[in-house]
């Protein structure tokens, strides 16, 4: 038995309706369910994170939890980049204590012992600005990105331990559940998580590599990864070892004191080493996890809804600023006293919003397009719009004055000030009478004489010469 045609469309929409189904057309193939859980509105796709973080998806991983913190404050690192540009030299533990006293994030403060890694980050503002609103937005993402990125090169060959890393391959741990709705895709991380730590804790070896080649056949050929070339004082003479330069290393006890927890996908904090370095900011023991800092943002705007909502907040003091601006109640009285005194004097009060103002103009221009209708001598009359009649009454009140013997209002600089319609007529006929008095018609109609040169005399007779 066939089913009616409006039965097999009530199946299909029920099954739409369900929030616990799906239609075979919405699955694209027929993987598992957790390769199926697809971010809502992600703020960057997996192609643009693998972009974005092949810079430095190989940095060392308490470099790069380093690099990940003060990314979040773009504004700081563009000025962390311009002190080491004025100071090449400096850099280690006695870099970061030299700009102790700079209003810097503590993260940002600890790249100034990596000169070299500065000179990247100052090529492409941008790309650092992009790199810490991923982090912000997606940590587990980015996260997942960095892991993607190194199994390629590993599996380029262009990753493997030396005299200058340890790169360890560590099965990875179940992924935690951060609340977070932001995962490009949940099953695109590998199954094992790669771990780099600098051979020597105490000498960070910077690497340096071209991405478009170090992670073998780039996924993405749309959007290949962009290369940011080492600065050659730091790289001069530098090893090759797997598609890696190594240049000078650094050498550090206190400066890098991140490092990344895969299996949270956030950073750890060593809070002893952290002191140690930040001796005028120092934290408590139970502050081990990194925690992004509004206050150090310097106003750059949030890239995404929920970052502005978290971290957009107001900060301390906000309440204060409305007194600041003098909006208090003290001032609104004032101001509701200055409005009343307005309105008994018969003076139109000043504009308080672009309407209003729009509105006032077109009054304007409705009344001197009145007055250019109708004869001066009859400006007085009943058809006056009301405003004109107001206007009257002020210009009577003032003619009633004491002190005024002629019974006339006195000139005054503001005259005319309240009435822009009155002020346009005079100056119109100001003009008007101006360009009369130059005409030569107007010293015959008053009545003076009129000079005209003599014509030239003619030699003989009438006719023509």
């Amino acid at each position: 038995m066939r089913m009616p045609w409006f039965a097999v469309l009530s199946a299909l929409f029920c099954l739409s309706a369900a929030p616990g189904l799906v239609l075979a057309q919405d699955v694209p193939d027929p993987a598992p369910a957790a390769a199926t859980a697809v971010a809502k509105d992600p703020v960057f796709t997996q192609e643009q994170l693998d972009q974005m973080l092949a810079p430095i998806a190989l940095y060392p991983d308490p470099l790069l939890a380093q690099v990940l913190m003060a990314s979040t404050y773009p504004g700081q690192v563009n000025e962390a980049v311009s002190w080491s540009k004025a100071n090449p030299k400096a850099s280690g533990d006695d870099a970061v204590k030299q700009v102790a006293k700079q209003p810097w994030d503590p993260s940002v403060q600890a790249l100034v012992a990596f000169p070299q890694v500065l000179a990247t980050l100052g090529q492409d503002p941008v790309w650092v600005q992009r790199l810490g609103d991923a982090f912000l937005a997606q940590p587990d993402d980015v996260m997942g990105s960095v892991q993607r990125l190194r199994h390629q090169a590993q599996t380029a060959g262009n990753l493997q331990s030396n005299q200058y890393q340890n790169v360890t391959v560590q099965t990875a741990p179940a992924p935690a559940s951060s609340g977070s709705s932001t995962q490009v895709v949940a099953a695109s991380s590998p199954p094992t998580t790669i771990v780099i730590e600098p051979a020597d804790p105490q000498v960070v070896y910077v690497p340096s590599y071209n991405p478009s080649t170090t992670y073998g056949t780039w996924a993405y050929p749309a959007s290949p990864p962009v290369y940011y070339p080492p600065p050659p004082m730091y790289y001069a003479g530098s090893a090759l070892v797997a598609g890696l330069a190594f240049g000078t290393g650094v050498a550090i006890i206190s400066s890098l004191w991140g490092d990344c927890d895969w299996g949270h996908n956030d950073i750890d904090i060593d809070v002893n080493r952290y002191n140690n370095i930040n001796v005028n900011n120092r934290i408590g023991n139970n502050q081990n996890k990194w925690q992004h800092n509004a206050t150090n943002r310097d106003g750059v705007p949030y890239r995404d809804a929920r970052s502005r909502q978290q971290y957009g907040r107001q900060l301390d003091g906000a309440s204060q600023r409305t007194a600041f601006r003098g909006d208090d109640a003290q001032r609104a009285q004032a101001r509701d006293k200055a409005r009343a005194s307005l309105d008994r004097a018969g003076i139109e009060r000043p504009a308080t919003s672009n309407i209003q103002a729009r509105q006032q103009m077109r009054e304007a221009q409705a009344d001197r397009r009145q007055e250019a209708r109708v004869p001066q001598g009859r400006l007085q009359n009943s058809q006056a719009t009301p405003r004109r009649q107001g206007e009257g009454q002020v210009r009577q009140v003032a003619q009633n004055r004491p002190g005024n013997s002629a019974g006339r209002a006195r000139n005054n600089a503001f005259d005319g000030v309240r009435s822009p319609s009155r002020t346009s007529v005079q100056a119109s006929r100001g003009r008007t009478s101006q360009s009369f008095a130059q005409r030569p018609n107007a010293s015959r109609a008053a009545g003076h004489p009129i000079s005209r040169p003599s014509a030239p005399l003619r030699r003989g007779g009438g006719g023509r010469r």
